[in-house]
């Protein structure tokens, strides 16, 4: 029974030293000047100008949003995109709340007035009770909030909200069967975006930011909203339209914007509460993310399972101490596991299990089999057409099974 092999993890970022702690200091070199990388962890430094190198099998976000990371040409090169969804939930979720009541009492725009009153003619108590009346702003309790998109943090936020005695209606045309079983039975289910944000006196977004969803909110959607809604975006900036979100602020439509990626414009407006990016920023949720991403790494790096990966299918084949394990990634295209069979075949392997799941453009396969395949069976494997990239895995000790 083979060894593990020693793996480069290149850090980008202050990484989480409990997550980092995942990695056995035995078997796994990591540090921002590893090099040649076989995986990277990184929050959010952007990769999009680094040249990767032949070595690298894997990166990993430790955080929800991959924007910072090139995945198209990630995919083109049959590496693998991880992200952490879920691991800041509560983080974020607790800054949503936060978010709603800061928007409806007022409560950083009195606590500004408050402390400029400290160089104020006269005593600072008897000035507060003349003048709170201007920071007066209305409950949660019984308004409506519209959750727009049911993932980790969407379903937290909505069953939090509606155990604060809100009205909670949600849209998620995508929401995933684990999602649907954590949402409260409370929370009503809008039958399309113009619907909810039409019922909603507050509205909150939990949507990725992609081609299809960047200005989900724009003129249009302004047009429905009831007059004083408060909007809250602790998801990405690029889902609401930035000159549509002016023009609802200067006329009342939205009686505040809590965002969590304000800019240069965004801070000076007197009705937007401009949040320096807090939202997984806990130490909870820093572990929290690295533990997760250095798990899904390991789990890739040493026995070829992806957990939560942008561009590559979820695939989980369980290790065998007493086989040897190949991964094949190829264009998603017919007749590509009959060419591995028969290479398989030629060379007098048998093929004791195998996974293959496609995504889009690209194919994944996880193959075990009973004996070593040397270095001469694979270059047969990569020189069958479609075929990305082609690894070979030693068979690893029970005990090493992340």
């Amino acid at each position: 029974m083979g060894g593990i092999a020693m793996y480069t993890v290149q850090t980008f970022n202050k990484i989480s030293a409990t997550g980092l702690n995942q990695f056995p200091g035995d078997t796994y070199e990591v540090g921002p000047e590893a090099s040649p990388p076989d995986a990277i962890v990184l929050r959010s430094q952007d990769l999009h100008d680094m040249k990767f190198s032949d070595s690298l099998k894997a990166i990993a976000r430790a955080g929800a949003g991959v924007n910072n990371i090139p995945v198209d040409e990630c995919s083109k090169r049959g590496i693998v995109v991880f992200n952490t969804p879920g691991a800041n939930a509560n983080s974020v979720k607790e800054l949503v709340i936060a978010g709603m009541l800061m928007a409806s009492r007022r409560i950083v725009e009195g606590i500004t007035w408050a402390r400029s009153l400290a160089d104020a003619d006269g005593d600072a108590a008897v000035l507060i009770e003349k003048g709170k009346k201007q920071f007066k702003g209305p409950e949660i309790l019984g308004k409506t909030l519209g959750v727009i998109g049911l993932g980790a943090i969407g379903v937290a936020v909505a069953n939090d909200a509606s155990a604060l005695g809100m009205e909670v209606v949600g849209y998620d045309p995508f929401i995933s069967v684990k999602s649907a079983w954590g949402l409260s039975r409370r929370v009503k289910r809008a039958e399309g975006l113009d619907e909810l944000i039409a019922e909603s006196d507050y509205i909150t977004i939990h949507a990725p930011l992609n081609d299809e969803t960047r200005d989900l909110i724009n003129g249009d959607q302004f047009a429905l909203m009831k007059p004083g809604t408060r909007l809250l975006n602790f998801a990405r900036g690029g889902l609401v339209n930035q000159e549509s979100l002016l023009k609802a602020l200067d006329d009342g439509t939205v009686a505040c914007y809590v965002t969590d990626f304000p800019n240069d414009v965004l801070v000076r407006h007197e009705k937007v509460l401009p949040v320096p990016h807090l939202g997984a920023s806990t130490p909870e949720a820093e572990d929290n993310c690295a533990v997760m991403a250095v798990r899904q790494l390991r789990d890739y790096l040493e026995h070829g399972n992806i957990t939560n990966s942008v561009n590559f299918p979820e695939v989980h084949l369980p290790p065998h101490p007493d086989k040897y394990r190949i991964q094949i990634v190829n264009r998603n295209e017919p007749n590509m596991i009959r060419q591995f069979a028969v290479v398989f075949a030629e060379n007098h392997i048998n093929i004791a299990s195998l996974i293959n799941k496609g995504r889009g453009e690209l194919a994944y396969n996880v193959i075990d089999v009973g004996r070593p395949v040397g270095e001469d069976i694979l270059e047969q494997l990569r020189a069958i057409d479609g075929v990305v990239v082609v690894r070979s895995l030693a068979p690893l000790p029970t005990a090493a099974v992340v």
